[in-house]
């Protein structure tokens, strides 16, 4: 009996899919150019924390705009040695950026950022204040 060529093709799907399923229930597949970021949801407001190792607080762009908060970090290579040569030169100029969709309005001018050892750390209050819900009189 021969072997069938599809086999393999079926295989090597089966293992992709078990990959990609295992990437997304691990906190997620990484784009490259990304910025891994976690967003806690607190009672009083959001808390976005990301990765940018090796950045400087200058090479780090945030803005907020209409309910989605933009992270954009470049960064340039480091400067050629004054004397001999390369054998290997792979850290070179990169970007990153991340978009934040947030599900509630936030208070832009009590935004907060600190970077501290390659962590970023944004707190953004939310406009209601942590109210969950009031109860409306009908007249």
């Amino acid at each position: 009996m021969r072997p069938n060529p599809f086999d393999d093709i079926e295989e090597l799907l089966d293992r992709l899919s078990r990959q990609v399923e295992e990437g997304m229930t691990a906190g997620g597949l990484q784009v490259p150019g990304s910025v891994p970021i976690n967003v806690a949801d607190t009672s009083d407001e959001y808390v976005v924390t990301a990765d940018l190792p090796g950045y400087e607080t200058d090479d780090i762009d945030l803005t907020l705009s209409e309910g989605t908060l933009r992270l954009e970090a470049n960064r340039t290579g480091d400067k050629a040695h004054e004397e001999g040569q390369y054998l290997r030169r792979e850290r070179t100029k990169t970007s990153a950026s991340r978009r934040i969709r947030l599900p509630e309005p936030v208070d832009e001018e009590a935004v907060v950022a600190g970077f501290e050892n390659g962590v970023l750390t944004v707190r953004l209050p939310k406009v209601s204040g942590g109210e969950e819900s009031r109860q409306i009189d009908i007249e």
